[in-house]
């Protein structure tokens, strides 16, 4: 959590709908950190959130299984059946990757998720176009502050800027949506990113060993207990769980592991509060 209070309470204000579960669209493909309309400095980080299916690189065969492409200001393909092109328009995320870094000049940008098989050829599953405004870069334009005097605006420019700043390197393993000290409502969705490696599900049996990618395990227990209490392996792919629990105290911890469970990164730990239980 940020250590400015007005940036806590910024945050907290966004906890909800940044957490929210959705059980109406089993299958889709959606920006885990933009927003339509929203303003940006440049570079900022795009994040990838499918449901419904899992990662895996491309080349590699696995029903329920296939990666991200990134469209930039760009239609969608008018022939479904064909292969996505390789230009700076299509971008390609063969390898597995969760996020991407974008460097777009000042301007609107209009942006949609494609997700697609071992052969680049689209599934009928993709984001709704979003339109971002590019500010202009990082190094010369000024990040947004939060006044209490205008609390309502100020806030809004702060947490869009916040989601699409780019990650510290030394953080590659990641919580998405939920940082360490956040009070939630159960259920709860956890969204799940690494950078410089892929993902792949174990069950996709690739034709030759893949280099830096492994799969998603989350363990959760109450804050302070021994041992891992719900141990969510994501074996399929999946890159997001919904959570359910009672209201207390816990210790969020994720891995990113091989195909025989072996950690390829150091894991990442997060402490939350659930306050309350809702009913979907």
């Amino acid at each position: 959590m940020p250590s400015d209070p007005l940036e806590q309470r910024c945050w907290q204000t966004h906890t909800r709908e940044r957490t929210q579960v959705n059980l109406r669209e089993p299958t889709t493909v959606e920006f885990s950190n933009l927003r339509d309309g929203w303003r940006v400095r440049s570079p900022f980080v795009v994040e990838f959130a499918v449901r419904g299916m899992g990662v895996v690189p491309a080349g590699v065969k696995f029903d329920g299984g296939g990666h991200h492409h990134l469209l930039v200001n760009r239609d969608l393909p008018m022939n479904v059946g064909a292969q996505i092109p390789f230009d700076d328009s299509h971008r390609h995320f063969g390898k597995g990757q969760t996020a991407t870094v974008l460097d777009l000049p000042p301007g609107k940008h209009r942006l949609r998720l494609l997700f697609a098989d071992h052969e680049h050829r689209p599934y009928f599953v993709y984001s709704r176009e979003i339109t971002v405004q590019v500010l202009g870069p990082r190094s010369s334009t000024a990040r947004p502050k939060i006044d209490a005097a205008n609390f309502g605006a100020t806030c809004k420019a702060w947490y869009e800027d916040e989601t699409s700043t780019p990650a510290p390197p030394e953080h590659p393993l990641r919580f998405l949506n939920v940082r360490s000290g956040e009070t939630l409502v159960s259920p709860f969705n956890v969204r799940l990113g690494v950078d410089t490696f892929g993902i792949c599900a174990p069950a996709a049996k690739p034709d030759k060993p893949l280099d830096k990618v492994g799969r998603f395990i989350v363990e959760m227990g109450e804050a302070g207990g021994r041992g891992a209490g719900q141990v969510h392996d994501l074996v399929n792919g999946a890159t997001q769980l919904n959570v359910y629990v009672s209201p207390g105290d816990y210790r969020l911890r994720l891995r990113l592991v091989d195909p025989l469970g072996r950690d390829l990164l150091p894991p990442n730990e997060a402490t939350v509060r659930v306050a309350r239980q809702e009913a979907l």
